[in-house]
Parts: structure tokens; sequence; C-alpha cells
């Protein structure tokens, strides 16, 4: 086997998804022939490495299969059937022992997913991880507004409300009218039942999507391994919806009034107390302890404002600056500066007419 990638192997071991992989790597979980590995994409050989995980040997590693199958109809979701029907496993067409990835009815057709990775099937079948499947169902007659809103918000069937699903109409034809249907759960032929609760019959059921891998232009029995990037997608679609799901039932914190939450006591402070008896942090010096009108002024430069005089230097109080002048002793400045009524053309507001030019005064 040539060199993979170390987080590939590791995936295909049924570790975790690709990107968990890298950061059991990152985290120096990982070993190969030894030594700890901490940078992702190191290559390795998985028939000649000793790959350990937290100390414990990988064991031998086999590539896994990942298939996607058009499954028509008149066929089996099982590896064996008591009654002789045909089963997918008998359509593939590969020395791995492939198992489907949950099941489609007997008479309905599209995507069905086969591996032999048990990891990967127990993520994307559980119920906890809700992966999403479209359908394209053919009824035989249009649904009423009132018929496709119960199916979005649940029905009771068998007991037990279904839970909410998107539906809507697609297009009308002489067979009759195709609806769109997305689920998050897989009752055993939930669709047909719950249509048949409504009033209506699915004539034809057409599986299209599973989590983010699409049918598209695979046409029926025909079958296709799946590119590594679209294995990683199942991985990080299943990883991601578990982690939704998590957060989503993780408890929320309780909102009380200010009023019903519990006081905290804090420790009072004297405030008689010299300062010196008064808790304090790690390295603070207590001033000393007399008050303040006790106190002479700082040796060194300082002086109290009152003994200050003038500021020795460049600053100087304004009325020593040169021509300064008390505002109101002050006439019209001197120079390019005029009042208004010494301007050339200036009258007062009462006394001008219209502006001259392309200004109009309102009417």
């Amino acid at each position: 086997m040539s060199p993979e990638r170390l987080q590939k192997v590791l995936a295909s071991a049924g570790i975790a998804s690709r990107r968990d992989c890298e950061e059991l790597i990152s985290a120096g979980r990982i070993a190969v022939n030894g030594k700890v590995v901490r940078v992702p994409g190191t290559r390795v050989d998985p028939e000649s490495d000793q790959i350990t995980i937290d100390g414990r040997p990988l064991g031998q590693i086999q590539p896994r299969t990942y298939i996607m199958l058009h499954k028509p109809a008149g066929v089996v979701s099982t590896t064996d059937d008591p009654q002789g029907r045909p089963t997918v496993v008998d359509m593939i067409e590969t020395p791995a022992r492939l198992f489907p990835v949950g099941r489609l009815d007997y008479d309905s057709e599209g995507l069905l997913l086969l591996t032999d990775d048990g990891e990967l099937t127990q993520r994307l079948t559980h119920p906890s991880n809700q992966i999403e499947k479209e359908y394209r169902a053919l009824l035989d007659a249009a649904p009423t507004p009132e018929a496709i809103r119960d199916w979005r918000t649940g029905v009771e069937l068998e007991g037990v409300m279904t839970a909410p699903a998107w539906v809507d109409m697609l297009e009308r034809n002489d067979e009759g009218v195709w609806v769109r249907v997305v689920l998050r759960e897989g009752r055993k032929r939930q669709i047909r039942e719950v249509a048949k609760l409504l009033g209506y019959e699915v004539l034809r059921l057409i599986r299209v999507r599973e989590g983010p891998l699409t049918l598209g232009a695979l046409t029926t029995g025909a079958w296709r391994a799946l590119t590594e990037e679209e294995v990683e997608q199942l991985w990080e679609h299943a990883d991601q919806q578990a982690r939704e799901l998590a957060q989503a039932e993780r408890p929320k914190r309780e909102h009380r009034p200010r009023e019903e939450r519990p006081r905290v006591e804090r420790p009072q402070r004297d405030a008689q107390a010299p300062q010196a008896e008064r808790p304090r942090s790690e390295g603070f010096q207590p001033r000393e302890d007399r008050p303040r009108e006790d106190r002479g002024p700082r040796e060194g430069g300082f002086r109290p404002r009152e003994d200050r005089g003038p500021r020795e230097g460049g600053i100087q109080p304004r009325e020593g600056q040169g021509n300064f002048r008390p505002r109101e002793d002050r006439g019209p400045r001197e120079g390019g500066f005029r009042p208004r009524e010494d301007q050339g053309g200036f009258r007062p507001r009462e006394d001008r007419g219209p502006r001259e030019g392309g200004f109009r005064p309102r009417e």
C-alpha cells in the first residue's frame, strides 16, 4: 500500500472524521513508530508503520468502501432476504462486505448508501443525529393548504406525533402531483402512512438526497464509489449535527429577577480603622497614617498652589504676553478683518432686495 496522509488512515479506521483526526494529531495523541506526530498530513504506510492512539495500537488498517446506489423499486434494502427477493448488496460488484446505511422501502427508489464503515453508519443512522433526507413523492391528487400545514407541523402516527417536516408542491402532470418532502426522522413507511392519514396515496417515492450528498444524474440501478471529498462531507455533516443537537439540549441558565437572587455577603471594611490595618493586595504600601491637614508640603519641587508664583520659563500669564488687552478694551482688529458694517457692499437685511442672478426668493 502506498503512503497516505495520517488523518486519512485514522478516518478510514473509523476513529473519527478527518478533521477530528487532525485535532488528535495536533494534540500529540498520535504516535508513529514510537514517535509523537503533531503535523497533519504526515505520510505513513499503514502496512509497515506502527500507529498508536494514546499509547494503544491502532491495529491493522483495512481500506473502507463507500458506495452510492440508485436503488430501483422491487429490491429490498438488506444483505439477505428469506423470501429470495433481490437485495441491494446483490447489485454491487465488489469484494468488500457491504451493508446498507439505513433502508428504503421495497417499492421505493433513489439514493442509498452502502459501506463497510460501521462507525460512519452509526453516525448517519442514529435517530439522535437527525440527518436530513429529501424525497420526491408522486401523489394521486394535489394536497390542500390545510393538509400541507398538518404534514409540516406533524400528525399522530401509531400514537406518536411525527417530527416537523418540510413539504411543498413541485409540479402537476398526467400521473399526479409531485411534492417535495424533507425529513429528519426515518420511521417505517412514514411518508406513505402520513399521506394516507391526510387522504392521499403515494404512487411513487424517490429519495434524492441524504445529508450533503445528492443523487444527481445516477440512473436507476447504477452505482458508483464515493470520492474522498464526499466521504469527508458525510463525516463533517454527521459531526455537525451531533454538535448542534448537544448545544440545543444543553440546559439553559435559569433567569431569576434580581430581587430573587441570593444575596452574597461581602466582608465590610471598617472606615475608621487605620489604613495600615485594612486589607490590601500584595505589594501595596500604606501611606503614613496622619490626617492630610497635619502633613506638610512634600519635599522636593512640590509647593502648595497658593504659595506658587508664575511659572518660570516660556509660559507667562496672559496679561504679561505681547499686546494682550482685555476684550472690553479692544476695538476692531487691525489688518484684514473688519466688522461686517465696515465691509464693502454691506447693507442690513431689511434694506436688501432680492439677490441678483439665479437666486430668487420663494413666492
